[in-house]
């Protein structure tokens, strides 16, 4: 299970360079376009640097879900060890439940623009909207995972937070 979760990230981790990169093209035409008079104004490259960024930013929350670099808010003080694991799991188990209404709604959102395309670049809409179903399913995935490995109560409750 484990050799396959790495191959699962490293494929996304993959994924994540090929979409930086590609959002890159759009963009810079974009800009180039914008201050100088060498290349047309296109329209398209508006409409894909949004669709790369919404890759872009789903790729990104499934990895950090998958190395635990998602954010979390300290809003109690600090407790002891067994309250602070107990803590961790119940918003181990929040976020579970917020990654199955992602991968549920996103299966019906990805439903909705089965047929639709994009008006500029013509491109079928489901190829965006997919990413909600498999980041959320993929959420669940590595959540579990973190949940039920062996290495839960060896690790540190103490990582970095935002406040």
């Amino acid at each position: 299970m484990n050799k396959l979760l790495h191959l699962i990230d490293s494929f996304l981790s993959f994924l994540l360079i090929f979409v930086v990169l590609l959002l890159l093209v759009p963009v810079s035409l974009q800009i180039f376009s914008r201050y100088t008079d060498v290349i047309p104004r296109y329209m398209w490259t508006e409409e894909m640097s949004r669709f790369f960024f919404v890759w872009l930013i789903m790729l990104g929350a499934t990895l950090g879900v998958r190395e635990k670099m998602h954010f979390d808010v300290d809003f109690l003080p600090k407790l002891s060890a067994r309250a602070d694991r107990i803590l961790l799991r119940l918003c181990q188990v929040f976020m579970l439940i917020f990654s199955g209404v992602i991968f549920y709604w996103g299966i019906e959102f990805t439903k909705f623009g089965w047929n639709q395309t994009s008006e500029l670049a013509d491109m079928p809409m489901w190829w965006i909207f997919i990413a909600w179903p498999i980041s959320g399913f993929l959420w669940i995935v590595f959540l579990l995972h973190h949940m039920f490995s062996k290495s839960v109560g060896d690790e540190s409750v103490n990582q970095e937070s935002v406040v």
